[in-house]
């Protein structure tokens, strides 16, 4: 029996290791052109996985692993998240900063609900956008669509989701610390509006240090509280689907309660606020947790069909825009009330 057990895990890994191979290369690539051109390296994963998409087709070799990349990898990057979390961390930034975070979290989501019913947009879609944009990005982006129902349009979504959502921040990274001039916000309510407006995790830190120190750490520590949002809203998504009975089955079984990668990050997030993770361990974590989401970004690019992302239409791109405008405008809000 173990011998039989030991020859499938060797054809599986034999199977997926050209599609694992190849999204790798991919995530070196697009990381070699963003270190050296500036260009997001989340965006040129996507962009070079586009234009590879005859690699998935049904009998390559590669699309196995491929397929694998983007579903299991995709879950351990995220999983990795939890170990740049901590309690002492949401602590340290002020309940009424912190319940602004969370109220903008919910609230985008909520939004992208109403408006994605008014343009005759699916909830699932609206999940996935509103999502993405409430918490972080193209990682959340990820995360909620391993949660989601799975249908014909899934891949499209999602890659439209982590092309939209990573051009917009990079936008935002520029556009927003001069709004934040403009507002006239102290450099610590700066950190704040950047922190908890803009997606991505290394644009934040770009618009912050920007300005200075004491804005780049606030509006970093802001986006880590965004971030620790993840866990409760795809935790949140995954029983409102499971009630509903919509959960995609797996071998004609219902799926757990709690999705594995979520655990993980519940439990890693659990450890570093014990301090039983050391730094150096959670710089690790992050570091291997970047990565996995750029190879998986890269097989979700590399399953994708350019043609049929196109195919998303306008109402898409204005349905994720005015997430990201209700977002930035609630924050501002909030902070001309609070202060």
């Amino acid at each position: 029996m173990m011998t039989l057990t030991l020859g499938a895990t060797r054809r599986t890994i034999a199977e997926a290791f050209p599609g694992v191979a190849v999204s790798a290369l991919v995530a070196a690539t697009a990381q070699f052109l963003s270190e050296h051109y500036g260009a997001p390296a989340m965006l040129m994963a996507l962009l070079l996985g586009l234009a590879l998409n005859f690699l998935s087709e049904e009998g390559t070799r590669t699309a196995p692993g491929v397929a694998f990349t983007a579903r299991t990898v995709l879950r351990l990057g995220v999983a990795l998240l939890g170990a740049r979390i901590s309690v002492e961390m949401l602590a340290g930034l002020g309940p009424a900063a912190i319940g602004l975070v969370v109220a903008g979290v919910v609230l985008t989501i909520g939004f992208g609900l109403a408006a994605a019913r008014l343009v005759g947009r699916d909830w699932s879609f609206a999940l996935l956008t509103g999502g993405s944009v409430a918490i972080c990005g193209a990682s959340a982006a990820m995360a909620i669509a391993a949660v989601l129902p799975r249908h014909p349009r899934s891949e499209r979504d999602l890659a439209f989701t982590v092309l939209s959502v990573t051009v917009l921040s990079t936008v935002a990274m520029v556009l927003y610390p001069m709004l934040s001039g403009l507002f006239a916000f102290t450099p610590r309510d700066s950190g704040v509006f950047l922190g908890g407006t803009i997606h991505d995790v290394a644009q934040v830190v770009g618009a912050g240090f920007s300005i200075g120190p004491e804005t780049g750490e606030t509006a970093t520590l802001v986006k880590l509280i965004r971030v620790s949002m993840l866990a409760p809203v795809v935790l949140c998504f995954s029983l409102v689907i499971r009630a509903r009975g919509l959960a995609e089955r797996e071998g004609g079984k219902r799926p757990p309660l709690l999705p594995g990668f979520v655990l993980g990050f519940l439990v890693l997030a659990a450890l570093n606020s014990a301090g039983l993770v050391p730094p150096v361990l959670a710089d690790w974590a992050g570091v291997l947790s970047r990565w996995a989401l750029l190879i998986a970004i890269a097989a979700v690019g590399i399953k994708t069909s350019l043609a049929r992302m196109l195919d998303v239409g306008g109402v898409a791109i204005g349905l994720i825009v005015a997430e990201t405008i209700f977002l930035g405008v609630f924050v501002v809000a909030g902070l001309h009330f609070l202060s």
